[in-house]
């Protein structure tokens, strides 16, 4: 017996898209369910063909578009819609703050439900392009083909290697990329210039079925002091790697950090394999103005692994305005949730009495440590540790109460039982730093049980794209 074919799914016309959702996609309604889709901007007028049907919403992908939303503006990169990087880049950027700071607002007033004091006007980017610091690209000898690809006139096979990203959701479909617009120069030329290179030299790029060819990623890091960093990923051992090393080192003077890894695993992961240096130092530095007048810049060391924040100059502004909320005066004890590699310990300690910072990687505490010591910084004490099971009540009596607690937790939020330790020490302020809003007025509600929300403020860490950090002022009632 056949299968019983399913009944087409429809097109729904004439739908006009009312705002922006979650994942980067717009929404519309029709009969009182939502419709989820991508690449449309609030005001559009489309017709819509549905490509999934669920009890409660409806997704699909505008095939005509009636009206156009004066939202929009035109993508400037070549590779919108394909690559998924940069899901907002048809709507002018003055909109797409507008759309974050609404983003916020919806989900603390429709998730949490909770009461905010005051909103205060989203931190744009003055820089709404060219704002990373750091780009994984992937090799791949079956790259994905799109419409621009027609064989030559004389028959010839189209060249399928490719150095870009990863498509959505699609683990063994790569994009080659002719031109990024998240990381400024020379991050473009160096991409270029190693697939140049490889495929005149013939070095095998990475099959992402067999697992096998000898180049598979490259990471390019940058740094506002100028430093640059090129490590280069290959699946084995090879005296060729020797003359690509050699090669960018020459061709880029400017890089100031050379490395190189042999991962021979399944995935992608190098954070628990053995960073070679080939040439240069084993780090970047990357530097921060200091949060008051007189005290000196920060400085933090950037290893291959290390985590540093995505959009450095952004950075500060989240940093500075946590460190403004908490309106320090100089005598506080400070619990530094998540701290990470401890930029946030470094940027506040000198206005503080002491600061202690909790978190998980091991390796993360260790960069803190070394964050400190450069900074000549003296009043931090750094811990290593699972936050669910570290921070209990002996604990706190060994280390004492907190005035203050800053956390900035991962996206999905806090353990209910770090929640419940927060409202039994009863710090009098806490600042709570997020990612993602949803997770983040979700645990506020929680903590509302002692504490008012005061203030929220979004930051624009991601241009381009739908994320948005957000930092929220909570006082204890």
């Amino acid at each position: 017996m056949g299968r019983i074919k399913k009944p087409p799914l429809p097109i729904l016309e004439n739908l006009e898209v009312m705002k922006a959702g979650a994942e980067g996609k717009s929404l519309a309604y029709y009969n009182e369910k939502v419709v989820f889709i991508p690449y449309t901007a609030p005001g559009d007028i489309v017709d819509v063909q549905v490509t999934r049907k669920r009890s409660s919403y409806l997704e699909g992908k505008a095939i005509h578009f009636h009206h156009l939303s004066e939202s929009r503006t035109t993508p400037t990169c070549s590779h919108f819609g394909l690559c998924g990087g940069c899901k907002w880049q048809h709507i002018s950027y003055e909109e797409q703050s507008r759309f974050k700071e609404q983003q916020v607002k919806d989900h603390f007033q429709r998730i949490g439900k909770v009461a905010v004091d005051e909103y205060l006007p989203i931190i744009a980017s003055d820089q709404p392009f060219f704002y990373r610091n750091k780009l994984e690209f992937t090799f791949t000898d079956r790259r994905w083909l799109t419409q621009l690809d027609t064989p030559a006139e004389e028959g010839g096979p189209v060249n399928t290697q490719g150095l870009g990203f990863h498509l959505p959701g699609m683990f063994n479909k790569v994009l080659d990329i002719d031109k990024c617009y998240l990381q400024r120069d020379p991050s473009n030329a160096i991409r270029l210039a190693v697939k140049e290179f490889a495929i005149e030299h013939d070095l095998p790029f990475y099959n992402l079925h067999t697992g096998e060819g000898l180049l598979r990623n490259l990471i390019i890091r940058t740094s506002t002091t100028g430093d640059v960093m090129v490590i280069v990923v290959f699946k084995y051992d090879d005296l060729n790697k020797r003359e690509l090393l050699e090669y960018l080192t020459v061709r880029f003077p400017e890089i100031t950090s050379m490395m190189y890894v042999i991962n021979e695993k399944v995935n992608d992961i190098i954070t628990d394999l053995e960073v070679q240096l080939y040439k240069g130092d084993p780090f970047i530095m990357e530097k921060m103005e200091a949060p008051v007048a007189g005290q000196p810049d920060l400085q933090f060391k950037v290893g291959p692994i290390s985590f540093y924040q995505t959009n450095p100059v952004q950075a500060r502004k989240l940093y500075q305005a946590a460190f403004d909320f908490a309106g320090f005066t100089g005598n506080e004890l400070v619990y530094d949730l998540y701290t990470g590699t401890g930029t946030i310990a470094a940027y506040i300690a000198r206005s503080v009495k002491h600061i202690l910072g909790i978190e998980y990687v091991e390796q993360a505490i260790l960069d803190a440590r070394i964050n400190a010591e450069i900074n000549e910084i003296d009043n931090t004490t750094f811990i290593a540790g699972d936050m669910a099971r570290v921070l209990d009540r002996d604990f706190v009596r060994k280390h004492g109460k907190p005035d203050v607690v800053i956390t900035d937790p991962p996206r999905a939020g806090m353990h209910e039982r770090v929640l419940y330790q927060l409202l039994e020490m009863e710090p009098k302020k806490i600042i709570y730093i997020s990612c993602n809003p949803a997770s983040q007025s979700r645990d506020i509600a929680i903590l509302n049980a002692k504490y008012q929300a005061v203030k929220a403020q979004p930051v624009d860490m991601f241009p381009q794209t739908h994320h948005v950090e957000n930092v929220v002022l909570l006082e204890r009632i």
